[in-house]
């Protein structure tokens, strides 16, 4: 925990419903396989997308930006929040986009008041007022992941961890911005109408891309779109509306098994063979952790046997 904001998955299924337990209407995340405009193009209308990438650590501040230009009068005229907190980067992203489209997207009462309060905040306050939203911060927590062990979420990363950032794209008074906490001001990445979107971000993501190790892949993208539930009912498509509701319940069933807590049935689980052995005596006990390790040992030397063949085959 960070302050209260845990940390949360970026998953299409935690998203969706995060927006809508804050009380957003006919919104969905849908999660891109490829970098691809015309497959971004037909989940449209796109909101904007998320993208999630490994952070560099110990990276020094820069007056201008890798790509693109600071724009800091877009700072002002639209919702821009500074990252004051860890962990809240995630819902931080979603909101960039979220209400800076809150003329095309039912954002409902809580998140309009939370806006409308911080409109006429500069991007460091907008960011306190977010890290101390009680209604925002629980929402978020309750997508996070039960953990029995110790959270370090509040030890000073170094070059060597891996720390993971989300930063958000969109279209904003036909131009295509870059929304980073992190940033002293929006991203501008040039003209952008809403429905060139698709076409104008990829470029962009890929750019950034391109400036990590070829062989670095962890890498994950999400778009906002418009409920993909009511383009299949305005067009009659009931196996396209079928596959969505099942999504959804997919959806809602990997969120509840999140909040479970399955190390400690696994414990326990644990116990209730052990006893079951010692019942049938000590003799049996013994044959049966000797048989697990013997079977485990097995499985470690043919995994290694594995790895070395494979390895000696690429120095072929």
């Amino acid at each position: 925990m960070s302050a209260g904001w845990n940390t949360i998955e970026s998953d299409a299924g935690v998203f969706t419903y995060l927006l809508d337990n804050l009380g957003v209407k006919d919104v969905q995340f849908e999660e891109l396989i490829s970098l691809d405009a015309e497959s971004l193009r037909q989940r449209g209308p796109v909101y904007g997308v998320i993208f999630l990438f490994k952070y560099p650590v110990g990276e020094k501040a820069r007056e201008t930006p890798v790509d693109g230009t600071f724009d800091y009068d877009a700072a002002e005229r639209r919702f821009f929040a500074a990252q004051t907190i860890q962990n809240a980067c995630g819902t931080q992203a979603l909101l960039s986009v979220l209400l800076n489209k809150d003329d095309s997207i039912d954002i409902g009462p809580k998140l309009q008041e939370f806006k409308d309060f911080t409109g006429a905040f500069p991007a460091d306050m907008r960011g306190e007022a977010l890290s101390n939203a009680e209604l925002i911060r629980d929402v978020h927590n309750s997508f996070a992941r039960a953990s029995p062990f110790a959270d370090e979420a509040q030890r000073v990363a170094t070059e060597e961890d891996d720390v993971y950032h989300f930063v958000a794209y969109t279209e904003m008074d036909e131009k295509l911005y870059e929304l980073d906490g992190l940033q002293p001001a929006p991203i501008s990445h040039g003209s952008c109408s809403f429905d060139e979107f698709p076409d104008k971000v990829i470029p962009v993501l890929q750019r950034r891309i391109e400036r990590y190790p070829a062989q670095e892949i962890r890498f994950n993208l999400v778009a906002m779109v418009r409920d993909l539930r009511i383009r299949a009912r305005e067009i009659g498509d009931q196996d396209w509306l079928y596959q969505e509701e099942q999504k959804r319940n997919q959806w809602q069933e990997e969120n509840a098994l999140r909040r479970h807590n399955f190390v400690a049935f696994i414990g326990e689980t644990l116990k209730g063979v052990v006893r079951s052995k010692l019942v049938e005596g000590e003799i049996r006990y013994t044959e049966w952790v000797d048989e697990a390790t013997e079977t485990t040992s097995t499985r470690l030397k043919e995994r290694r046997k594995a790895k070395g063949g494979a390895s000696g085959g690429e120095e072929e």
